[in-house]
């Protein structure tokens, strides 16, 4: 198996991405099985916030170089990149928030996953590079979640070098939210999920999907686009139940818990 999912009781699912011998690298296996395992938790309305995590001693050391020199073709390498393409999309679009856990290297494409995943807190002795550019394979594909998650000149000279960044600088720039000591990683994660668990769900889902459509709108399309998503929201039951409970000083019973 290529992926290992667990769910607990506060709504909560963890994805395990298991090719610990070769560094989690994205094979065409593995990056359908995190298709699948998203599609699923999709699907499941008690699932209110995911983590992603890798076994062994690394995050993920980006696409499977090894499968792609097997099958050098066209066909192969445009269906291993579609496939990708594919379980960054699904990642964005899910309704549940994807929290990254990174331990050990997150590069090329497992850079790439890091700057899709909506949170990510890291280890204090974790790096992350953009490195193909160093072996005659620019990571555009990276580049597409990585201009989207830091700064521009950031951005480039991990692209353009293809040098490696610690996990003060990841922060530094917005690449993940946090570095932690490794043995505060988990906890770390599992406390932010929770956090976002307690939420109501579907107000989280909804916010997700506004944040997603109005970061590349123009200031004045985003406000219009952003007051019609309150007005809805506002509609709903737990809103009112949101504000009642604040009124009243008191924790809300969410409609969707």
């Amino acid at each position: 198996m290529s992926v290992l999912s667990r769910n607990d009781s506060s709504g909560v699912a963890t994805l395990t991405m298991e090719r610990p011998q070769a560094r989690n690298a994205l094979s065409m296996d593995l990056m359908t099985a995190l298709i699948g395992a998203f599609e699923a938790i999709s699907k499941n309305a008690a699932i209110k916030a995911v983590i992603l995590r890798g076994a062994g001693p690394a995050f993920c050391a980006g696409h499977d170089l090894k499968e792609m020199r097997a099958n050098p073709g066209r066909a192969f390498m445009q269906q291993t990149f579609e496939t990708c393409v594919r379980l960054m999309l699904t990642i964005t679009k899910l309704r549940q928030p994807v929290i990254a856990e990174v331990h050990g290297i997150a590069t090329a494409a497992g850079c790439q996953l890091v700057a899709t995943c909506d949170l990510a807190v890291c280890a204090e002795d974790s790096r992350f590079a953009t490195p193909g550019v160093n072996i005659g394979l620019f990571c555009s594909t990276p580049m597409v979640a990585l201009t989207r998650a830091v700064g521009r000149k950031a951005a480039m000279r991990m692209l353009l070098t293809g040098d490696q960044i610690d996990a003060v600088e990841a922060v530094r720039i917005g690449l993940v939210n946090a570095a932690v000591p490794s043995s505060k990683l988990h906890e770390t994660a599992q406390g932010l999920a929770d956090q976002i668990a307690a939420k109501s769900g579907r107000v989280v889902t909804i916010g997700k999907a506004a944040f997603n459509r109005q970061i590349d709108m123009s200031l004045e399309d985003a406000y219009t686009y952003a007051g019609a998503v309150m007005t809805e929201n506002m509609m709903l039951p737990d809103a009112a139940e949101g504000i009642d409970a604040f009124l009243e000083k008191r924790k809300p019973a969410w409609c969707d818990s």
